[in-house]
């Protein structure tokens, strides 16, 4: 009996073992999310800054144009996507009014009315004009940097403060305060860049890669 007793309790043991370990594979294992964003990176060509000359915000084309021809503007278009309880302007369906916005770069919320405090709430290009361009830009046609200006993979709405402190900035140089939004954040450039084939400079791959192996 004793020595049945004993098997049982080894197998028992093993059992507990194996449960344990599957459970600290699951808590360790990289997310989906996470492994894609470190392939892309790895696949993205990593050069030299290109020089500045030449860049200004028009060569975007005209701010928050129309490029989806729904009749609104890109930045209404961000706001009804990004805020919440959003109600818009009597007599239109494109104009926001009112919402509320959980800011992902510095985790606050902020109560957004259309008007003198509108910019309260900016809609960031995650990838920086300045910086797609210093990245491959510069070389697109018009059209193409028009597109890109208005993407919705582009753009995100934030604390205005915290896009200002951002400003032209890539991940090697600025990271949200919001630690917890890293993560996202460096995946979704990542993500923007490989849709748009441009490269990273090596501290901004270095800053990249850190923050991955982190999330």
């Amino acid at each position: 009996m004793r020595t049945k007793a004993l098997a049982v309790a080894v197998v028992l043991a093993l059992l507990l073992l194996l449960v344990a370990g599957a459970a600290s594979a699951r808590r360790t294992s990289t997310p989906a999310w996470v492994a894609t964003a470190q392939q892309r990176l790895a696949n993205l060509d990593t050069k030299a800054a290109a020089s500045m000359s030449g860049y200004s915000r028009d060569k975007f084309g005209p701010a928050w144009f129309d490029v989806d021809l729904n009749g609104c503007n890109t930045r209404n278009d961000i706001l009804a996507r990004d805020l919440r309880q959003v109600t818009f302007k009597s007599g239109s369906n494109c104009i926001v009014a009112t919402g509320s916005l959980k800011d992902p770069y510095t985790a606050t919320t902020i109560n957004f009315v259309q008007g003198p405090m509108s910019s309260k709430i900016q809609i960031d290009h995650v990838v920086a004009l300045a910086a797609a361009w210093r990245t491959g830009a510069q070389g697109w046609t018009a059209d193409r940097r028009l597109f890109y200006a208005n993407d919705s993979l582009v753009l995100l709405a934030v604390d205005g403060p915290a896009n200002n402190a951002k400003s032209d900035k890539d991940a090697a140089n600025w990271l949200p305060p919001n630690a917890g939004f890293d993560c996202r954040y460096v995946a979704r450039q990542i993500a923007i860049k490989t849709k748009y084939e441009l490269w990273v400079t090596q501290p901004e791959r270095m800053s990249m890669t850190s923050v991955l192996s982190g999330c």
